[in-house]
């Protein structure tokens, strides 16, 4: 059976994702990610909750660990006569992503272009534009034209440039949008 026939004709219940290679999404309760998908497996479906790498800052120590990409979501595969509906009683899971009774589907290719970005369980994110280090210029109201090198960036495009303003050296705080190369 296919996704558009089980749709059309209303038996969602036997719909399998293998078939048509495609995934459902799922909410997961808050940081339950991980227990949603142990039961899950041992309900026998096929999960993936891709993961990315952050550092962690706390009580001056500095580490990197392991957090979802897609924080509250899971996805899963179904195999040939398996249900989906068992998902909802499932521990750790809140609710399958639906549009009414049609469980929202995931493209295979979707999973396998995040499963192709993975290098050591992470999904590794693009080279950004900036580096630390390089020389930009300021854009924007008051520091309009100012050469700056930027000395700190973060994931969330947050930037920390130094300036030469009155013979000292400053530290300003920006985004990516208030800056471009020289």
């Amino acid at each position: 059976m296919n996704v558009k026939s089980a749709i059309v004709s209303g038996d969602v219940e036997n719909l399998s994702c293998n078939e048509a290679g495609q995934w459902l999404a799922i909410a997961t309760h808050p940081h339950k990610e991980r227990a949603a998908i142990e039961n899950l497996e041992r309900q026998d479906f096929q999960t993936y909750c891709p993961m990315v790498r952050k550092r962690i800052r706390h009580a001056r120590r500095v580490q990197d660990v392991l957090r979802p990409l897609f924080p509250g979501y899971v996805f899963a595969a179904l195999s040939a006569g398996q249900s989906w509906r068992s998902i909802h009683s499932t521990l750790g899971v809140r609710r399958v992503i639906a549009f009414g009774e049609t469980p929202g589907m995931l493209s295979g290719d979707f999973i396998s272009a995040l499963r192709a970005r993975e290098i050591d369980g992470a999904i590794v994110k693009p080279s950004q534009d900036y580096q630390v280090g390089q020389t930009v210029r300021m854009t924007g109201a008051a520091f309009e034209g100012l050469v700056a090198t930027i000395v700190e960036m973060d994931e969330k495009q947050r930037l920390v440039v130094l300036l030469d303003l009155l013979n000292q050296t400053v530290r300003v705080h920006t985004d990516v949008h208030g800056i471009r190369e020289t």
